[in-house]
């Protein structure tokens, strides 16, 4: 047996081994499994405020597509550099309530082109043991001092930059919305402890743009911190239906990354059509709040249904984990709701931490409040069996 094969036997064993599943995707935001054409009510999905299929932002992407054509054909610093990414760019800055913003292939290529270009070998970064993989990446790519602090514990975190501030550049880097437990950072105590050890402080607002604040743009803004996050990070591929991510801060930081982040810099620019896409899907969770409202009540429903059967431990946003604790449980029980038509799915290690496997629950837009009321039944005698 090679050694990639025992691998693999050794995660089938631990019931850790991960497997794609092909489905084709409706336009009432179901999925069918595409082996048995099987419709399951989608679950686990971030496209929140289901803009993915909003009109307005697929005839804004069909319209950059005629204008601009399938690809940049280079990255920005070469002959890619469209007009149209800077004027995303402006929409970003003003929806953040910064100087600038900087556009990014993905989540994952900001957070690790991003993190190394704000700290080195001579500097610390203070980063939430629950961070995103993406994060993680980044500290290590970084190559510098990495102290990881109890989750959402600022007494754990003030003691960390107490024994390890030092002198160098220092990093603080969270989420404002955790992806698999849904829980929000305490952003207004922790930008006061930013400030008390002059750090730099990076949010991830992947899971939080368009659905929180006045204006959709996170929590950092309903929080009223926004003055005091010094790099705002989010995507396009959640709550905003389309592909990509960025940053906004200071125009001297945006000038700085455009010279320091290497997945910005070698990197072929987001192709027009993704970026009609999320132009449009900007605008709209800025004119439109009663869809973030809605979707909040939604989440609300799915939860309260739950806690009358005594199950708590919800958190207090669209991500709604379950937790069941043993890994092949999680895949017992998620296959389980699979054959009743729900498709949720089983979050085990390395993904969370060990003994803590669950199902995700994404609550979106795309599901009726009967079928979020079905799922929660289904889902309550799944774990009495």
């Amino acid at each position: 047996m090679d050694i990639f094969s025992s691998w693999l036997s050794k995660q089938k064993q631990a019931g850790q081994l991960r497997s794609l599943t092909p489905v084709i995707r409706a336009t009432d935001g179901r999925i069918n499994l595409a082996e048995t054409g099987k419709a399951l009510l989608d679950f686990s999905s971030n496209d929140y405020l289901a803009l993915s299929l909003h009109p307005e932002v697929i005839a804004e992407s069909h319209r950059y597509l005629d204008q601009a054509g399938c690809g940049a054909g280079a990255a920005r610093l070469m002959s890619g550099d469209l007009k149209l990414y800077h004027n995303l760019e402006e929409k970003i800055a003003r929806l953040k309530g910064k100087e600038a913003a900087l556009l990014f292939g993905s989540g994952y290529m900001t957070n690790s082109g991003v993190i190394p270009a704000l700290a080195g070998r001579h500097d610390v970064i203070f980063s939430d043991r629950l961070n995103h993989a993406s994060i993680y990446d980044g500290c290590r790519l970084a190559r510098a001092k990495l102290h990881r602090f109890h989750h959402n514990d600022l007494n754990h975190l003030e003691k960390l930059l107490r024994r390890h501030r030092g002198t160098g550049q220092a990093l603080i880097v969270v989420e404002s919305i955790y992806s698999m437990d849904g829980d929000f950072c305490p952003l207004r105590e922790l930008a006061a402890l930013k400030k008390r050890y002059d750090c730099l402080l990076m949010v991830d607002e992947a899971h939080a743009t368009g659905l929180y604040g006045a204006n959709g743009s996170g929590l950092i803004e309903e929080e009223g911190v926004t003055d005091l996050i010094d790099i705002a990070m989010g995507t396009f591929g959640k709550a905003l239906g389309s592909y990509g991510a960025y940053i906004a801060a200071s125009q001297n930081m945006v000038d700085y990354l455009i010279n320091r982040a290497r997945s910005f810099i070698y990197s072929t620019a987001l192709p027009p059509a993704v970026i009609g896409a999320s132009t449009a899907a900007v605008d709209i969770i800025q004119t439109e709040p009663k869809q973030r409202h809605e979707l909040h009540k939604k989440a609300r429903l799915f939860k309260n249904t739950l806690k009358k059967e005594g199950l708590d431990n919800l958190g207090p946003s669209q991500i709604i984990p379950v937790l069941v604790g043993d890994s092949d449980r999680a895949m017992t029980m998620a296959s389980k709701l699979r054959k009743e038509g729900i498709f949720a799915t089983a979050i085990r290690p390395p993904t969370v931490p060990p003994g803590t496997a669950r199902l995700r629950f994404s609550i979106t837009l795309h599901l009726s409040n009967d079928n979020i009321l079905r799922c929660a039944r289904l889902l309550l005698q799944t774990l009495k069996l």
